[in-house]
């Protein structure tokens, strides 16, 4: 997991100008006027930030840095590409100008109005620093400091009701447990030490005994403080008669069991591999790490992987962001070319905009995929480009006529002029008539140069149209592989071939994005489910075959997964959290990773599970004696000889300590090498890595290992995504628990009497495809299921205040 790619930071200043455009592009006035006070929001809270921070003296970082990588200039963003996708036939280029009618080259200056809103102070890697005040605290936990989110809204509704003053004193205190909670996250705030903090800050906070006790309980119980990996000041007790088992070891399976333990509930995971962390995972073998799924940690600026940082000994790297690219012959591209091409890319993607707005309105469009979008815009195009060519020669043709008419217009003037000379040889012509003769000659003369003079400059708009012939293509061959290559960035950014995308919603999700610069984890993201893991009751190669729910409780049929002729076994809970990979859920019946559940799921939730998408990225691991790269980049790319194939080892990562290369294949290119043995792939990615250095250069690797992660029963892919006929909401739908009276997807949270939940990323509607949504998506789930057995938080008491 983990989507984003890497630009120059010239076009990544130009595609967050164009990305905030699209997204606006799309806005309904509900949306719009959201997206406005949430910017006043921010734009204070800004302001507010940067004073306090003139109060406050920045803690200076203490963590792993590398010594060349906390770079002011990082580079990171989605980097886009355009398959040659299958066109409806019912989408024609016809029905489709309308829409480019009014589109012109985009401008970085079209959001020169769009104020940094971010708050000051941030740490080297663009999160907010630690002690930077309760502002920043807040803004660190995705929340607004003066506002109640609507999470917050539910736990508080006596909070909701009250007057302005007990409004703010619960934001003070809740920012400050918050800040409280950052300043050291590697020890558990406990409610006593919380509470001293308050007192000294203030006698106002004395007469709040029961708002804060139950600030702080929401704030543990909902994840925001007290998770991770920390020093506990009071021992866990099992208090809760409640026994809930977790289906899959990934990280949102095992931060909700972690979480769930702390409540004192009696957790079990149960996990097919013989190992936790699901997609993430790390290929370690002597002094070579390398992570083989979830490798980018997407920006620290309110992910909670800031806090993981501090935690354990993640030691982060700023991924520098040059990246070039080289031709299918090993050619460096043209820098000049790459700008150009990328620039018309940026157009493309652009002016599928229209499209999507105008989707809306015609029944045939409704399901039209990002890829059949950009395949239309690029044949207006090129109708277009034939419309100028056809203009040009049409032009040129009106011009040599009427050169040609001048040339005739000419030659009778001469014949004029012949008739008056012969007249003028009459020895009976009178001198009457001689001058009338004269004066026509005169006349003749004038016309016949001013003939000429239209004839010159004729002559030099012909030449000035033959010299400016436009092309006669809208793409040469080489314009299109590199095309290729930044559409095959986009298929990487949403591990899906891009006619499987939705026009509409594919990146519903970037408002969300985190602030800062992206970073990769030295020795291996791996390191953070194995240490969630410790001191959980985790079961390994223990497979879920049933999940049956009742309102008396679950029962789950485990098989073991090395021994298949084993018998099964029926363990018994109170609930079950299912967190396996959406692609797991889609299996059929008959697979060997299928589970059966009973009773069935509703149909709100199949039907989202159907419509959702789950797609495929992979990866070649290539461990050398020595780097024979640029040690100075962490990246660069390879561009494919045909559309077909522009995913197949397109990028090339190189920024781990050890020289090792990392090669990705995307969209169609990553299902069809799930089919290829691995030494015939590991021998492809050499004869593209010899053609680009030279084969004298590269000997054969040390190590080498190929994912395929479409083939493991367990994953089924590699992250989701929004496809044609989906929407975010499915996100939504993903994430409801279900009941077993069968609840409607409106009535099972406030009505229902739910047994079965649902975590992981495909279950987070802002943070999809990521790790901080996975772990986000097991605290909102911990805290769900608390909420049903152990109960809501009691109103606090604010008769005294």
């Amino acid at each position: 997991m983990g989507r984003k790619m890497i630009i120059s930071e010239e076009e990544r200043k130009r595609k967050e100008a164009e990305r905030k455009r699209l997204a606006r592009a799309r806005e309904t006035p509900e949306e719009k006027e959201a997206r406005l006070e949430k910017q006043r929001v921010r734009t204070k809270l800004a302001k507010q930030a940067r004073a306090a921070l003139l109060e406050q003296q920045l803690e200076k970082e203490g963590d792993y840095t590398s010594d060349e990588d906390v770079e002011v200039e990082q580079k990171v963003h989605r980097r886009h590409r355009h398959q040659s996708a299958h066109i409806n036939d019912n989408f024609s280029v016809n029905d489709m100008e309308h829409v480019f009618g009014a589109l012109r080259p985009f401008s970085a200056e079209d959001e020169s109005d769009d104020e940094d809103t971010t708050p000051s102070g941030s740490g080297p890697y663009g999160e907010r620093s630690m002690d930077a005040g309760q502002e920043g605290a807040a803004f660190q936990s995705r929340l607004v400091h003066n506002e109640l989110s609507s999470e917050e809204q539910e736990a508080f509704p006596e909070i909701v009701t009250a007057n302005n003053d007990i409004k703010n004193l619960y934001l003070k205190i809740r920012n400050r447990f918050l800040q409280l909670w950052l300043d050291n996250p590697k020890q558990e705030l406990v409610y006593e030490a919380a509470k001293v903090a308050l007192c000294r800050d203030g006698t106002g906070f004395q007469a709040s005994s029961s708002l804060s006790m139950k600030t702080h309980l929401f704030l543990s119980r909902h994840g925001y403080i007290n998770f991770g990996i920390f020093k506990r000041v009071h021992p866990v007790r099992q208090i809760q008669k409640v026994k809930v088992i977790v289906i899959g070891a990934g990280i949102s399976g095992l931060a909700a069991a972690r979480q769930l333990q702390s409540f004192g509930m009696e957790v079990t995971v149960l996990e097919a591999r013989g190992r936790v962390g699901g997609r993430i995972a790390t290929f370690h073998k002597d002094k070579y790490t390398a992570d083989l799924g979830a490798m980018v940690v997407t920006g620290l600026g309110g992910n909670p992987i800031t806090v993981l940082r501090k935690q354990l000994n993640m030691e982060l790297i700023s991924i520098k962001q040059t990246c070039t690219l080289y031709e299918t012959d090993g050619k460096r591209v043209c820098r000049a070319k790459d700008i150009l091409v990328e620039k018309e890319f940026n157009q493309l993607l652009e002016s599928t905009s229209g499209i999507s707005r105008d989707a809306m309105k015609r029944e045939k469009w409704k399901n039209l995929s990002l890829g059949d979008a950009l395949e239309l815009v690029i044949k207006v195009q090129e109708k277009r480009l034939q419309r100028k060519v056809n203009e040009h020669w049409k032009t040129l043709s009106e011009l040599y006529n009427k050169k040609k008419n001048l040339i005739v217009a000419q030659k009778q003037i001469q014949e004029k002029v012949e008739e008056v000379k012969n007249n003028l040889c009459d020895r009976n012509a009178t001198t009457e008539a001689k001058n009338k003769m004269i004066e026509r000659w005169r006349q003749l003369s004038q016309e016949f140069d001013r003939k000429e003079a239209e004839k010159r400059t004729l002559e030099s708009n012909i030449r000035a149209k033959e010299e400016k012939e436009p092309s006669q293509i809208y793409l040469s061959r080489k314009d299109r592989q590199l095309l290729d290559w930044h559409f095959a960035n986009l298929e990487f950014a949403n591990a899906t071939p891009l006619e499987s995308l939705s026009l509409r919603h594919w990146n519903q999700d970037d408002a969300y994005e985190f602030t800062g610069i992206h970073l990769a984890v030295h020795n291996g993201y791996a390191l953070v489910p194995t240490s969630y893991a410790d001191s959980l009751d985790v079961r390994f190669h223990k497979a879920a075959k049933q999940i049956a729910y009742t309102d008396k409780g679950c029962k789950v049929v485990v098989q073991s997964v090395n021994d298949e002729d084993s018998s099964e076994v029926t363990m018994e809970c109170d609930a079950v959290l299912c967190t396996i990979p959406l692609g797991v859920l889609k299996e059929e019946k008959g697979s060997k990773s299928y589970i059966e559940f009973n009773p069935p799921l509703p149909e709100w939730k199949r039907s989202a599970i159907k419509r959702l998408g789950y797609g495929n990225l992979n990866k070649v691991i290539l461990c050398f004696e020595k780097s024979f790269w640029d040690d100075n980049n962490h990246l660069f790319g390879h561009i494919g000889s045909t559309t077909s194939s522009r995913g197949e080892l397109f990028l090339f990562w190189t920024m781990y300590r050890e020289p090792v290369v990392i090669a990705l294949v995307a969209g169609k290119a990553a299902n069809i090498m799930e089919n290829v043995p691995d030494r015939v792939i590991v021998a492809r990615t050499l004869q593209v890595l010899r053609g680009i250095f030279g084969a004298e250069a590269i000997a054969e690797p040390k190590y080498s290992t190929v994912t395929k992660w479409k083939s493991d029963p367990w994953s089924r892919g590699s992250y989701s995504y929004v496809a044609a006929h989906s929407s975010g909401e499915d996100y939504d739908v993903m994430a409801l628990p279900v009941d077993p009276q069968g609840s409607s997807a409106k009535d099972v949270i406030k009505k229902g009497k739910p047994r079965l939940f649902f975590a992981g990323e495909h279950t987070m509607r802002n943070y999809p495809a990521t790790v901080h949504g996975a772990l986000l998506s097991g605290a909102r789930e911990s805290a769900r299921i608390a909420d049903f057995f152990i109960g809501k938080l009691a109103p606090a008491d604010l008769s005294q205040l």
